[in-house]
């Protein structure tokens, strides 16, 4: 394997983790997939459509958001937003990813 596709997988590791909660963090307010998605983008973090609504599920299976279809819209869309299970986790992630990344920059 060259050293690009190395640091390329290294970057995909790194980003997991960081992607569910930045997920989260945005469904603090009602978003649908495309809109979250761009949310994201405009932010520097690219996720695509074959990553964020797997991730999307998985959040509402383990009970921390809520969905709901609208048909008010010129198409249907679902809508996710964090339910209250989903928010008291992300205010604990917030507080342990303030700890990594201060540990992580004070070894850097």
């Amino acid at each position: 394997m060259d050293e690009n596709q190395t640091l390329e997988n290294f970057v995909l590791e790194l980003r997991r983790g960081a992607l569910i909660l930045a997920v989260m963090s945005q469904l603090q307010s009602e978003q649908y997939g495309y809109s979250l998605m761009k949310t994201l983008a405009d932010n520097g973090l690219e996720i695509d459509q074959g990553t964020l609504y797997p991730l999307l599920r998985r959040l509402e299976a383990q009970g921390l958001l809520v969905s709901s279809w609208r048909i008010d819209d010129p198409r249907p869309r679902r809508y996710y937003t964090l339910n209250d299970n989903g928010k008291r986790l992300l205010s604990k992630l917030k507080e342990e990813w303030k700890k990594l990344t201060n540990t992580i920059d004070n070894l850097l």
